[in-house]
């Protein structure tokens, strides 16, 4: 079992920036593949977000290329998603969720955080 809490999110304007933190439990932090996903309302959870376990390749949706990036520390056990030029369109409920395999963008994951709330004002 892997309990995972996330932290970071908020209220911030257009153009702002935040940092989100997902800490896990357990020992076997490494060898989960780590994502990021979120959640409007009225909307479907969508995929954000991915880091490889191992090869630490970074997978990304279309519309946070070049303006998001996620990173892991093993160490600590620590996935982050650093945000940037925050739109107004960026405001969900984002989740980080880990899996053991699979293909990173589908939202079948086997564990999840409950969400941290962030919202961008125009």
């Amino acid at each position: 079992q892997v309990q995972l809490v996330e932290s970071g999110g908020g209220l911030v304007q257009a153009g702002g920036s935040l940092r989100l933190s997902c800490t896990a439990s357990g020992r076997t932090f490494s060898t989960y593949v780590m994502g990021w996903f979120r959640q409007a309302p009225g909307q479907e959870r969508e995929f954000v977000a991915a880091i490889q376990r191992r090869s630490g390749a970074l997978y990304y949706a279309d519309f946070v290329k070049g303006r998001f990036t996620i990173s892991r520390d093993n160490a600590k056990n620590t996935v982050y998603l650093q945000m940037n030029s925050l739109k107004p369109e960026d405001t969900a409920v984002y989740y980080c969720a880990a899996r053991d395999d699979g293909l990173v963008y589908r939202s079948d994951y086997d564990y999840w955080g409950q969400g941290t709330q962030v919202t961008v004002s125009s």
